[in-house]
């Protein structure tokens, strides 16, 4: 890709000068607009050190309004970030729709500065080309607009840029010894860069490789690239019809039935369950500790019918565990703020750090149960979420994460005999909603669709555990045995 680039490339100051009011006004409209039909922006900024990455972000941004983007300098992760997922900390900064995110340096510092200095593993890096290519898909069907550049310049030119701004106290601290030592294997570098960009070059998110010799003609370029990718976005939402959306996706049919075939009659005597209760209880306040020592980041998925019994079973597993290893997540409908951004960005936020337990009641889940059910989603939407969860929680258990998910599964006559007991009972009647009763109306529609996320989404990393819950006591001692044993066989303990 790089090879195609022309270095020597020239616009002249007066050709520049003409034309480039006209782009900033276009641009300056295309942003109102944008914010207009809620159009999130991504503009990413990558190049070879001293190609100018600053000085066309601060070009780019003279044109537009400073209350609708924000400018995010990518550093060398920090201590915090390290001990999160790779994407996290640009999955944080992903905008809301109508607002621009600019990366001077961006997630593909995967490649350019961690693999360049080794200071990842080759099936780190190797593998991080599928969750970029996922992470970039999951943000443009979600309606994000992606525009990707890469300022490439001569090992000669670099040297002079170099040289000039060592040759000035007030700029010389801008080269270190390690630009010097990237200079000297500049080849090693553009042969990263090369595959880089032809890895992850992609229709929906495609690089513009450009000459940054001449900073009039990578200037011009950018602002034209970046208006008509904005330009066909808006088109596109213009011109929107139901007759004329592609089709949802054919899926394979999902076998029926599974939810019925679930024993509820297991259960549990109270003097068994206490005794149990005390084992388990005192396990998992031991590995809650060893996980914190070991550095192992644990994500926990509470999903059920209404009345289950969620809370009383998190409750219980987290009895006795420190609240300092340990958040509880409770998932209710989006906010303002969650709606004018991608579905999975809440979620990405609240992941935990290495050593940290995270437990979700209700999840990302809600995109293929209620949202699906309700409308609240188109059904190409929910039928593209399988995917993009799957490639989420494998994006965690690549980092080392320990992932299981629990489907707290009543019967109707069960729901319905405790719905009854909520009602009476003035110190629960606050657990029962309207929104329930409506939820149990819609009880077959909601099974099919149980059914259906759990044959597409259980995986061996991030699988799907039943739980016969129609006895609470057999549920609660299950739903603990189940993460003891998980834990203790990642952590290579053995009972």
């Amino acid at each position: 890709m790089l090879d195609a680039v022309d270095l020597s490339r020239k616009v002249a100051k007066s050709k520049y000068k003409e034309v480039i009011p006209g782009l900033e006004l276009r641009l300056g409209q295309l942003q109102r607009n944008a914010r207009k039909w809620k159009i999130p922006i991504v503009v990413v900024f990558e190049g070879l050190e001293a190609s100018g990455k600053g000085t066309q972000t601060n070009k780019l941004l003279l044109a537009l309004d400073p209350r609708g983007f924000t400018v995010y300098p990518t550093h060398p992760a920090n201590e915090e970030e390290r001990r999160k997922p790779f994407l996290w900390r640009f999955w944080t900064k992903i905008p809301e729709g109508g607002r621009i995110a600019i990366f001077n340096r961006s997630w593909y510092g995967r490649f350019l500065v961690e693999r360049m200095d080794q200071t990842i593993t080759e099936q780190d890096w190797s593998r991080a080309y599928g969750e970029i290519r996922s992470f970039e898909k999951q943000l443009v069907d979600a309606g994000t607009v992606i525009v990707k550049f890469f300022l490439h310049i001569s090992q000669a030119e670099q040297r002079k840029r170099f040289m000039k701004l060592q040759s000035s106290p007030s700029t010389a601290w801008r080269v270190t010894d390690y630009d010097w030592q990237k200079h000297e294997n500049y080849r090693e570098c553009l042969a990263v860069a090369t595959e880089m960009l032809e890895r992850t070059h992609s229709e929906y998110a495609p690089w513009t490789p450009l000459g940054a010799e001449n900073w009039r003609s990578a200037n011009m370029t950018i602002f034209r690239t970046v208006i008509d990718a904005v330009e066909a976005r808006i088109r596109q939402l213009e011109n929107a019809d139901a007759s004329a959306r592609p089709s949802p996706p054919k899926l394979e049919k999902t076998p029926s039935g599974l939810l019925k075939k679930v024993d509820l009659s297991k259960s549990m005597k109270k003097s068994d369950y206490r005794k149990a209760l005390k084992k388990y209880q005192a396990r998992i306040k031991n590995l809650e500790h060893e996980v914190h020592r070991r550095r192992i980041p644990v994500v926990l998925v509470y999903e059920g019918w209404d009345a289950a019994g969620k809370g009383g079973n998190i409750k219980r597993l987290v009895e006795n565990m420190d609240p300092r290893g340990y958040e509880v997540i409770p998932v209710a409908a989006p906010n303002d703020i969650e709606m004018d951004h991608h579905y999975l960005w809440r979620f990405w936020n609240r992941m935990p750090k290495t050593g940290h337990i995270t437990i979700f009641d209700r999840s990302w889940y809600g995109r293929v149960l209620v949202e699906r059910i309700e409308g609240f989603c188109s059904e190409s939407e929910w039928k593209r979420a399988y995917r993009e969860i799957n490639e989420m929680e494998e994006h965690l258990t690549n980092f080392g994460a320990v992932i299981l998910k629990f489907w707290m599964h009543v019967d109707k006559d069960e729901q319905l005999s405790r719905f009854k007991d909520r009602k009476k009972n003035p110190h629960k009647r606050w657990k029962l909603a309207d929104e329930d009763w409506r939820n149990r109306e819609k009880w077959d529609a909601y099974e099919k669709a149980v059914e259906e996320m759990i044959h597409r989404t259980s995986t061996p990393n991030a699988p799907w555990v039943i739980v016969e819950s129609n006895s609470k006591y057999y549920a609660r001692i299950r739903v603990l045995k189940t993460v003891t044993r998980k834990l203790e066989s990642r952590l290579g303990i053995r009972h």
